[in-house]
């Protein structure tokens, strides 16, 4: 298959669409439209931000870390075992630095994946969970917080304070980062949006949210920074998987299946735009 046929296969996964050629798509190319004026300082947004960094300095995050390392070292599962044999992409059991060099090709599956596709992927085979059970309820709610998200939490502090150098040295990243590009820049469902619609410009915002261009190198960090995120409205830690897919509920497209190559195309995207920046570990968010 082709890789355009597989950009819209990937498309067809959460569009709820058949897997038809890609000439048969009907796409709607953006209009050209006058560059937006440089954006000004929100005063908003920079009270907001000192109050983030306030709070950042007793971060709850940072009991769903411990609870993740925690998951990390316990023999769990029908295996009886832990994860400490996973293997993020730079050994078993090394997980300092996996967060920033993720998503990335792995052998073993012949797949692209990113973090918490991996870390789900190793609960499946290193200790037995299935994987129809954790997705069935894989984001976090006022009640209940799965176990993913806090293993994540853990592994994206591991990464805390190092630059996000996302691998794009095989074919396969190169083409997921391209199908990536396509799926942020595909226009679909009744108000006829994409992921660029929101985010492919400068000067956008929503309500008092500045809206940032993950286009842009300086501000694709901000799509990574704080996730995994202690959401304030609501008081639940949540991660990039819950944020895209979040998105797409916000576009009005159906949900994509969980930790699928939907969304590790999309992340791949991101993260390599955000290459070269320094990523903050878990964080804060509204």
């Amino acid at each position: 298959m082709s890789r355009h046929a597989r950009v819209w296969c990937a498309l067809a996964a959460f569009a709820a669409f058949g897997c038809v050629p890609l000439a048969m798509a009907q796409t709607k190319p953006p209009a050209a439209k006058p560059a937006a004026p440089a954006m000004q300082p929100d005063p908003t947004a920079a009270e907001f931000d000192k109050f983030r960094e306030v709070l950042e300095e007793d971060n709850p995050a940072e009991l769903f870390e411990a609870k993740g390392k925690e998951l990390w070292f316990a023999k769990r599962g029908p295996k009886n075992a832990s994860l400490e044999q996973c293997d993020l992409g730079l050994g078993p059991g090394v997980v300092k630095g996996a967060y920033v060099r993720l998503p990335r090709y792995f052998a073993d599956v012949g797949k692209v994946m990113d973090a918490e596709r991996r870390i789900v992927h190793c609960m499946v085979t290193l200790q037995g969970f299935r994987m129809e059970d954790l997705a069935k309820q894989p984001f976090s709610s006022p009640n209940r917080t799965p176990d993913p998200v806090s293993l994540v939490t853990y592994v994206a502090g591991q990464s805390r304070g190092m630059k996000i150098a996302t691998p794009m040295s095989r074919p396969e990243e190169r083409e997921t980062f391209e199908i990536g590009r396509e799926i942020f820049n595909y226009r679909a469902g009744p108000y006829d949006f994409s992921c660029a619609t929101c985010h492919g410009e400068d000067g956008k915002r929503i309500r008092t949210q500045p809206l940032p261009n993950l286009t842009k190198p300086a501000e694709a960090i901000r799509a990574y920074q704080g996730w995994p995120g202690y959401r304030m409205t609501g008081g639940v830690m949540h991660t990039l998987q819950w944020r895209m897919n979040d998105c797409f509920r916000q576009q009005r497209f159906p949900a994509p299946d969980y930790a699928s190559d939907t969304i590790t195309a999309l992340l791949a995207y991101l993260a390599v735009n955000a290459n070269g920046q320094v990523y903050k570990g878990p964080g804060i968010k509204r």
